[in-house]
């Protein structure tokens, strides 16, 4: 993958790996070689469907591609960039066993990339509301999957962030070089279309209890603590 030069990267914060050119991502997709038993499915911990999606790649069907892996992953632009694909669907491919294995993180960061730039990030169509309403404390990048699947199912979803800026871990944690916060901004941004609500600087505990929301008409409540805090 092409990066910064090193001479200029020193001098900023910006993102170190530039990205694949779509010449690039469909030679890099090329390389694979569409295995009967897909073990690279296996090594993925939501089982993406990665033969179709590169298949889909290899064809110069971007967009295919970027629609297929949000099947089962809402957030290949950021997983894409911070999954450990090494040790999961990367190690199990068959290519990998002789030679490099296919980049399967670096397609899945290009594909999401390809979609926000060209089209922006399409939003997936919502059951009919249902009339339950979740509340949902969060802090780790699991809350963004979360909240876009019950927005589908047709529940109302509010999310109650302690901190003044939406994001959590991958706002406060992970460095600009490595994840520019654009990416997150704009997931954010997308579950917002969808009608997901936010509230800042609540504080669950005290601002209010589990207990107060279940009584102000909560159906339910999903509880995320993230890895805000070190461990002693």
């Amino acid at each position: 993958m092409p990066e910064q030069n090193p001479l200029e990267r020193r001098t900023n914060f910006a993102e170190v790996n530039l990205g694949f050119t779509e010449e690039l991502a469909k030679m890099e997709a090329l390389r694979c070689i569409q295995c009967p038993k897909p073990t690279c499915v296996e090594g993925c911990p939501v089982g993406v469907k990665l033969e179709t999606s590169l298949l889909l790649l290899q064809k110069g069907n971007f967009l295919g591609a970027a629609e297929k892996m949000k099947e089962d992953n809402l957030l290949p632009a950021i997983c894409g960039r911070v999954c450990p694909q090494e040790e999961q669907c990367e190690i199990k491919c068959i290519v990998g066993k002789k030679n490099e294995p296919v980049a399967i993180g670096r397609l899945e960061r290009f594909v999401a990339d390809y979609e926000r730039e060209t089209v922006g990030i399409r939003l997936p169509s919502l059951k009919p509301k249902n009339r339950k309403k979740g509340g949902h404390r969060w802090k780790r990048s699991g809350w963004i999957k979360l909240c876009r699947g019950l927005i589908q199912m047709g529940h109302e979803v509010t999310v109650f962030e302690a901190l003044h800026e939406l994001g959590g871990v991958l706002i406060y944690g992970i460095p600009e070089f490595r994840l520019p916060k654009s990416i997150v901004k704009a997931e954010i941004d997308s579950l917002k279309e969808l009608g997901v609500e936010f509230i800042t600087n609540a504080v669950i505990g005290l601002t209010d209890t589990v207990d107060e929301l279940m009584q102000n008409g909560y159906d339910a409540v999903f509880i995320a603590v993230g890895a805000g805090l070190p461990y002693s």
